[in-house]
């Protein structure tokens, strides 16, 4: 069952990047003051050691590692990313926020890459654990307490930590010149502003959100809710759970490839879950507890990490295995993670101090083993 509700576009919209007539984009240029604009993509990975030391930051192009000093904070705990930013969760409690100093501006028939330098922006205080959603115009950071605090991305991408407006939710993605934001068992659509606005859709226990091409992925008890809009107006459809499945094994934290509509989540004990908000379809694959997941596009395989260190390729559309490769020496645990662009993938490997590199387009084939200088217990990718 759908919902629909209709909004009015509050802002203008920005020009595209052709002088002349014609259409305007939603997407800003991307430039901002002292970056450079390049011809490829600027991919970095930011690497913590989860102890008291520097974050590094790994630029895949040159291999070159830059430290990020910890200004007096102690080690990481967790650590998420946003395509530009890499944000740490510090020993003590706080969100420590680091530009990786490369992103993507995607205009859909093209992109705009560049780079800058690399600097720690500071922490923010708060209560663990944290989740953070975003887009060009804003910042949305969750502390685990329910608060929501917005911060000005134009303002951070100046080197600047600046709220802009405080909320309560359970989840907020900055979407469409509006904020979506599940909250008592629904999901409004409100100004960037954060005041309460009308429901687009029942979400009861929300959590796990993602935003594709097709819309944004609320996780819920029963299934995912995906928001779409268009010209100002939000609809709203779940994609129910198969019969059968048990509070356990729904999916909490969804991953992907920017830009697609395939998504991956832990699926308890079970495995792991394809969600095709294409296709409006769920697909348990029965892997057994499986470390981390990611998936790499609409057409392109879906990545396992299991305990034993063995990283696995699965299609989307049948969940068969088409690929395997022992990656890791010892057990895989705790922070390890697959991290995707459009060609690789790339796993943390603390115990060998290493990062692999992986094409898995080629039947899982280790492309680089990269040496950061570090044992990497906590990995993000930027530049995407």
């Amino acid at each position: 069952m759908t919902r629909t509700i209709a909004i009015l576009a509050g802002a203008t919209l920005l020009a595209g990047c052709a002088a002349g007539p014609g259409p305007r984009e939603q997407i800003p240029h991307g430039y901002v003051e002292g970056a450079q604009e390049a011809a490829e993509p600027q991919l970095r990975l930011v690497l913590h050691d989860g102890r008291g030391g520097p974050a590094h930051v790994l630029d895949l192009l040159t291999e070159r590692s830059t430290e990020i000093a910890p200004a007096a904070r102690p080690g990481a705990r967790a650590i998420t990313g946003d395509g530009r930013y890499a944000f740490l969760t510090t020993a003590d409690g706080g969100l420590r926020v680091i530009d990786g100093g490369g992103w993507t501006v995607d205009h859909g028939d093209h992109a705009h890459y560049y780079r800058a330098v690399t600097r720690d922006l500071g922490t923010i205080a708060g209560r663990p654990p944290y989740t953070v959603t975003g887009d060009t115009a804003l910042t949305a950071v969750r502390s685990g307490d329910g608060t929501v605090t917005l911060y000005d991305r134009a303002r951070m991408d100046r080197g600047e930590l600046a709220g802009t407006g405080r909320l309560t939710a359970d989840a907020v993605v900055p979407h469409g010149q509006r904020l979506l934001v599940a909250h008592s068992g629904a999901v409004q659509v409100r100004p960037r502003t954060g005041e309460p606005g009308a429901a687009v859709g029942a979400c009861a226990d929300p959590e796990g959100t993602a935003l594709t091409r097709r819309g944004v992925v609320f996780g819920c008890a029963d299934g995912a809710l995906l928001v779409t809009e268009k010209d100002g107006t939000f609809d709203s459809v779940k994609i129910r759970y198969p019969r059968g499945t048990a509070a356990g094994e729904r999916a909490r934290a969804f991953r992907h490839r920017p830009g697609s509509s395939t998504l991956a989540a832990r699926a308890g004990q079970q495995g792991l879950w394809v969600l095709d908000v294409t296709a409006r379809t769920w697909r348990l694959v029965r892997t057994g507890p499986v470390v981390a997941v990611n998936a790499t596009g609409d057409d392109t395989p879906v990545l396992s990490l299991t305990g034993d260190g063995v990283l696995r390729a699965h299609d989307p559309a049948t969940g068969r295995q088409t690929a395997g490769t022992k990656l890791l020496d010892g057990p895989a645990a705790g922070a390890v993670s697959i991290e995707v662009d459009t060609a690789r993938a790339y796993v943390n490997d603390p115990a060998g101090r290493a990062v692999h590199e992986i094409d898995y387009n080629d039947g899982l084939r280790r492309a680089r083993t990269l040496r950061p200088g570090l044992a990497p217990a906590y990995m993000t990718e930027t530049g995407r």
